[in-house]
């Protein structure tokens, strides 16, 4: 879905912004586009929900613990079948993968399957709901690999280098919606008074000038010596020429969301705070590979530290990772610290 071909000047609406792309794929059949309309659409409904919270009863714990053993909030539940709804009986989707559900997620019985799998995670920083803080869903499209019928296990379980599309969405101050189809990063904000998310952010690029770097630097303790001098370098220690601010707000959307934009470097290291977490606490399928699809494609670089997050085989649907993204000399430099001193 290359952005070669752009649409007319002004107003560019999500969906005429989508066609025009399809456009330059004379064999395309529609069902991806349409695919990314309804991903839009979820988000649309999800935002009239988040930005209602305060007022509405969708604030707080439903009480449950997900798959991942977090509380479960109860726009979490609403998020997570918004998006399964809207996509379950289109014929697009051979299956979809939820970090909400511990299994797979099949396309009911009474409906036809595509050639497409989902994987989301439906609202990344969900603990930070009570706060006001910016949440996310954020997203990942895979052909499948199985020839037809109902969608597998090993449909789901694939590299990040086989993603079709990726990208988020970011409820704040607005509504964004940022993705890529492997050619490029463009950027949506939603007109709440029309109901419609207009191209805002064409053609992002990571900036080469970096900002910041986001982490949470209260589990310092629990890193290994690797992370720590790394974090130094930043700081403008370790030999650096520069130094670079802290910003985290533990929302992994909205702190990916700020590096896309200001530059900089987001990441979630393995610690020995947890045992039974040892590669950190980010998820390869629903956050780390969309996220990381979409910063390579603007220009950056998403690494575990000892290698890219698209060459990752996943061996299970919730398998963790630690993750680096960001401008690519920053990441990489990461990597040289965690091979000088973790190895």
């Amino acid at each position: 879905m290359n952005s070669g071909k752009r649409p007319g000047s002004g107003i560019v609406t999500i969906e005429r912004h989508i066609l025009a792309e399809q456009e330059n794929f004379p064999d395309a059949s529609g069902a991806l586009t349409n695919l990314l309309y309804d991903i839009a659409l979820a988000g649309k409904l999800i935002a009239s929900r988040t930005t209602r919270a305060g007022l509405a009863d969708v604030l707080g714990s439903t009480g449950a613990t997900n798959v991942q053993g977090e509380q479960v909030q109860k726009l979490d539940v609403y998020a997570h079948k918004t998006i399964c709804q809207l996509n379950d009986h289109t014929g697009r989707l051979a299956v979809m993968a939820s970090e909400e559900s511990e299994n797979i997620i099949p396309i009911p019985e009474t409906y036809e399957t595509g050639e497409y799998v989902l994987v989301f995670d439906p609202l990344d920083g969900s603990s930070n709901i009570d706060f006001n803080v910016s949440v996310g869903t954020i997203f990942a499209i895979f052909k499948r690999t199985s020839d037809s019928g109902r969608g597998t296990v090993d449909d789901v379980l694939q590299k990040g280098s086989r993603i079709v599309a990726g990208g988020y969405m970011v409820y704040g101050s607005s509504t964004m919606m940022i993705y890529t189809a492997g050619a490029g990063v463009n950027g949506f904000t939603l007109d709440p008074s029309i109901g419609e998310f207009l191209l805002s952010h064409p053609d992002i690029r990571l900036p080469d000038e970096p900002k910041y770097y986001s982490v949470n630097q209260g589990y310092e303790k629990y890193w290994t010596e690797g992370i720590k001098r790394y974090t130094q370098w930043l700081q403008g220690e370790e030999g650096a020429t520069r130094s670079l601010s802290l910003r985290y707000i533990g929302s992994m959307v909205a702190d990916v969301h700020r590096t896309l934009f200001a530059g900089g470097v987001f990441y979630y290291p393995a610690d020995s705070k947890d045992p039974s977490k040892p590669n950190g606490k980010l998820r390869l399928m629903y956050e780390a590979v969309p996220m990381g699809f979409l910063i390579e494609q603007a220009g950056g670089y998403a690494s575990t530290g000892r290698g890219s997050v698209l060459d990752v085989t996943p061996k299970g649907l919730h398998e963790r990772t630690p993750v680096f993204m960001g401008n690519r000399d920053l990441v990489e430099k990461a990597e040289y610290f965690i091979k000088k001193y973790d190895s």
